[in-house]
């Protein structure tokens, strides 16, 4: 076997895809100078045979050369079994504690592996079984060497058992409902400070519930950005998925900014009045603007005394959420001192003892920063509330980013965990010909798993503490990954493999524990068995109207799926008025992303769009002279006939909004991407006041009905 054939071999072996089928329905091969990158990104040396060779030989002793894996996670009530290696004809016993603090032997089985010899010494294999009946939940496996049941264990490691399903949806059973897709940024209330903020999603959910009869509101990611303006104005590119941005703080809602000073009250009042002004700005977001006015008062708010109940929660909340919140929080104390630029996050600002030797000088930072997040956290908490009490079965989604910025907080404090010299991304599609660069590092696969993947649930959990629900973005993510070399084009990359069992079970147990349905947004290219695996795991499906497509017409939205969120655009694309004018076609053009002549584009999706709105007409649901709000519509009135159990409204359809907020593959030089303002089709501001009488909405909560 020549080396080409060897790389290719280990590839495959590590996970890493050789070859792949396009969007074109076409087999591409991935060239080698990818495969070396990849494995490399990986900590595979691949260079030479020699280097092939010997990565082959590590991956077959790897297991042997420690006494148990790193990890494990089951499903609960399957049969399953584990590993254990232990100097040659040495008895070994093995037992689970579990995270109640029961003990519980595994039994071992009558399996006969030969020794192997390892470095030097003749390594035996022992098979236990999972044991039967355990609870589901984060346990930890134990090996001692001999018969002594008190033998200490000289080897540990974690067990995870996961529901075999996600049952948190089955309550939705009895009937269909629908909620609003909204970008938080962009709906501003009266009180507002220039940008939404999380007053204003508690406000949208009430009004949403109780006046429109909606059962959830799905939210953008409202992951942490930057600590300090200038900001990332993408939701996507966080550099914590774990905590929360606070520029989404409503200052007046804090307790204690009642108690400020008076000065201090004066310039909070002063401010507002200010930056009320951007709220009636129908062109643009100005984040940074806004984020250094509410930084200047929520310093002084910080400055409040605590009353002692005020500080028992906010100590309750610093312990429950411990050292991530402590990583964070440092993270950002640093990145206020030094900068992004500073040459220090080379070294220094990456030793253990340099950093906790800062932790002690930059202690009120850290504090303050921590205490930014239980604000967070406390209004995060309202809002879902509100939604509850408004009479919705859902309440706040939120929205889980693929991943987090190359040099973000995560970045930092994770380490191993994310792989460095890669990027992920997506592949060239029909929607975005040149494929994406997203300039996010990934997990690393098998770190994520010695570590247990507890940085994966500790990240869920935070999330999962104030939601009803949870959409994870590019949910395939969770099986495989696009992931491009440092410096290369999206068309270079690859797709690597994940454990999606584990993640995905991880991903079942936490919500499980929260209560909180979970959507997967199953879009783009995939395996056939992704949808299917995630059904049958309990987690929802995504369908837009407009990609639902066979061979030679429009998918019937009576065979769309059951367990599905089902809507008509996405927001990667204009709102349905938008792009019933062909502007998602216009902007591409514009920007040089078609890879085909304008015309031809415009045939083609004219031809698509026409075809769907004809099954809507063919159904009785749009008149044959009827106009752009009459469309739209009939085609929300067509998903209503799919059996899907959840229906997406996108809030700017509901305000007749036509502008793009987001066109995937360019950044802020070529497009206002995730900063255009709620407004109605004339581009007059729509405030959340606005909501409850909006005629507009109104009607097509109507035609949902129809």
């Amino acid at each position: 076997m020549g080396y080409v054939e060897q790389l290719r071999d280990l590839a495959e072996r590590c996970g890493v895809a050789t070859a792949y089928e396009g969007w074109d329905k076409l087999p591409h091969d991935v060239s080698v100078e990818t495969l070396q990158h990849i494995l490399a990104a990986l900590g595979v040396p691949a260079s030479s045979p020699e280097e092939v060779d010997q990565a082959g030989t590590d991956l077959e002793v790897g297991p042997w050369r420690r006494t148990l894996p790193p990890v494990v996670v089951v499903i609960e009530g399957a049969e399953a079994t584990i590993a254990v290696h232990v100097p040659h004809g040495d008895a070994v016993r093995v037992w689970v504690e579990t995270e109640d603090g029961d003990r519980i032997e595994a039994p071992q089985l009558d399996v006969w592996v030969d020794p192997k010899e390892i470095d030097g010494q003749l390594v035996g294999r022992a098979t236990f079984a999972v044991p039967s009946g355990l609870p589901t939940g984060w346990h930890t496996f134990h090996a001692a060497l001999g018969d002594d049941p008190e033998g200490l264990s000289i080897a540990q490691c974690t067990l995870v058992v996961t529901p075999a399903r996600l049952t948190t949806a089955d309550r939705l059973s009895d009937g269909q409902r629908w909620g609003l897709a909204a970008q938080l940024y962009s709906v501003r209330s009266r009180r507002s400070w220039g940008i939404g903020d999380l007053s204003d999603l508690a406000d949208i959910a009430h009004v949403a519930g109780s006046v429109h009869g909606a059962d959830y509101v799905l939210v953008n990611p409202l992951h942490a950005a930057e600590p300090q303006p200038p900001m990332e104005r993408s939701p996507y590119l966080p550099t914590s998925r774990r905590f929360v941005n606070p520029i989404y703080i409503h200052i007046e809602d804090i307790p204690e900014a009642s108690m400020l000073a008076d000065e201090a009250h004066h310039q909070m009042r002063a401010f507002a009045s200010k930056l009320a002004k951007l709220n009636t700005d129908p062109h643009r977001i100005r984040r940074n603007s806004v984020y250094r006015a509410k930084l200047k008062i929520l310093e002084s708010v910080f400055r409040v005394p605590l009353s002692p109940r005020r500080r028992g929660r906010f100590d309750k909340y610093l312990a429950e959420e411990g050292q991530g919140l402590l990583e964070f929080a440092t993270w950002c104390a640093l990145i206020e001192k030094y900068g992004a630029a500073s040459p220090k996050w080379r070294k220094s600002l990456r030793d253990p003892e340099g950093v906790a030797h800062l932790r002690i000088k930059l202690a009120d930072r850290i504090a303050f920063y921590s205490w930014l997040q239980w604000i967070c956290d406390e209004q995060l908490a309202t809002a879902q509330q509100v939604a509850l009490d408004a009479g919705m079965d859902i309440g706040i989604i939120h929205d889980l980013a693929v991943g987090v910025q190359q040099g973000g907080a995560d970045a930092w404090a994770l380490g191993d965990a994310l792989t460095t010299g890669v990027s992920v991304g997506a592949p060239p599609d029909a929607f975005n010909q040149q494929g994406q660069l997203w300039n996010q590092p990934p997990w690393h696969p098998w770190r994520l798993a010695e570590e247990g993947y507890l940085p994966y649930r500790d990240m869920l959990r935070t999330i999962l503490r104030r939601a009803g629900g949870l959409r994870i973005d590019h949910i395939l993510g969770l099986f495989r990954l696009w992931w491009i070399p440092a410096g290369e084009s999206p068309a270079s990359g690859t797709y690597v493999r994940f454990d999606h069992e584990a993640l995905i079970g991880i991903l079942v147990l936490e919500a499980q524990r929260a209560g909180a349905v979970v959507i997967g947004e199953d879009l783009g290219v995939f395996e056939p068995m992704v949808q299917d695996y995630l059904s049958a795991r309990g987690i929802l499906g995504t369908s837009i109207l407009w990609f639902e497509h066979g061979d030679y017409a429009p998918i019937p939205p009576e065979s769309y799926r059951r367990l599905c969120l089902t809507s008509v655009n996405t927001h990667d694309l204009p709102p349905t008025a938008g792009y019933l004018a062909g502007e998602h076609i216009r902007l591409r053009a514009e920007l040089g992303l078609l890879e085909q002549d304008e015309e031809i584009e415009r045939a083609v999706d004219a031809r698509d769009r026409d075809a769907i709105i004809q099954m809507a007409r063919d159904r009785g649901l749009i008149a044959d002279d009827g106009d752009t709000e009459a469309v739209v519509d009939g085609l929300h009135a067509l998903i209503a006939r799919s059996p899907s159990i959840l229906l997406g409204v996108a809030l700017v359809d509901a305000v007749g909004e036509r502008r793009i907020q987001n066109q995937p593959g360019t950044d802020e030089s070529q497009y206002s991407n995730w900063s255009i303002p709620l407004a109605d089709g004339d581009e007059k501001p729509v405030l959340v006041e606005d909501l409850a009488d909006n005629k507009r909405f109104v009607r097509l909560v109507r035609a949902l009905g129809r």
